[in-house]
């Protein structure tokens, strides 16, 4: 009787199982979420929507949409973009996954994306998706999944649509269509500090956009980014938030609103403080 039991719960268990996976593939496959990870340091995006991420998802998400739009994609391909990224790696640069694929987007070094290490940069990843999804014909008028899709064959190709409205949110605040719309929280000991975080800061402002010259501001430790309009400068401000706390930035100040570290949020400024034509970056200091 006992073996008998033992077996009777052993075969409840394995059923309990097969039915726990059951129900995680399809709510891959039939898009119901599943929950995003959170971190204490964090960031919110409101933007006709609002999007809450932690600091690398939010960090990897301006990256993919500064590639986009330095490659002269339209608004709809960076959306199409995130949302691949979202269901694919949750916005993180994974060192692995099925099989051999990596980083954001998943992608396969036995599939022709690249070698290991090319595919561990979001830039080159991002640029690579970019690539593939321009040579799809018509993409611009299909659903966001049916887009993603034909780029990445996924053995669940309705999962992608389930984060279009998330990728609208960032796209919109990213593309610098929205006012201080990015804002973060980073934590109290900076990833880096003084000339290394504003040596490094400047670096990866210009491999995720391009060349861009940026200048010293005076009487302190950051950088100035020239803003020919008011959307360039609120993209280059929300890249610089998205990316502060891996780079030590401290405040970021454009037009007449600055955000700061201390609080992470955005607020007015004194008229005298106003800086309309450039965006200013502030790293802590040694």
């Amino acid at each position: 009787m006992a073996v008998r039991t033992r077996a009777m719960v052993a075969a409840g268990v394995a059923l309990a199982a097969v039915a726990g996976f059951g129900v995680y593939l399809s709510a891959r496959e039939f898009g119901h979420k599943l929950p995003l990870p959170q971190a204490a340091r964090g960031c919110v995006v409101e933007a006709d929507g609002r999007v809450a991420l932690n600091a690398e998802q939010m960090a990897n998400a301006a990256t993919i949409a500064a590639v986009g739009i330095r490659r002269k994609m339209p608004e709809r391909a960076v959306v199409v973009a995130l949302a691949t990224a979202f269901q694919e790696s949750r916005l993180r640069n994974l060192a692995g996954g099925d099989r051999d694929s990596i980083g954001l987007f998943q992608q396969r070094p036995s599939q022709g994306w690249g070698t290991p290490e090319q595919i561990r940069d979001p830039r080159y990843s991002a640029t690579k998706f970019y690539n593939a999804l321009r040579k799809v014909r018509g993409w611009e008028r299909m659903e966001v999944t049916d887009a993603a899709q034909k780029v990445q064959r996924s053995a669940f190709p309705r999962a992608y649509q389930q984060w279009a409205d998330e990728s609208t949110v960032l796209t919109r605040a990213l593309l610098g269509n929205a006012t201080g719309a990015v804002a973060c929280t980073v934590g109290r000991e900076p990833a880096m500090r003084g000339n290394a975080a504003a040596a490094a800061l400047t670096a990866g402002l210009k491999l995720d956009w391009g060349r861009l010259e940026t200048s010293v501001p005076a009487e302190l430790t950051g950088l100035a980014v020239p803003a020919t309009d008011v959307q360039a400068g609120w993209r280059y401000a929300h890249w610089l938030v998205s990316h502060a706390d891996d780079h030590g930035v401290k405040t970021v100040r454009f037009a007449n609103l600055e955000w700061s570290a201390d609080g992470g949020a955005w607020s007015q400024v004194r008229g005298d403080s106003a800086t309309p034509n450039q965006v200013i970056a502030e790293v802590f200091a040694d």
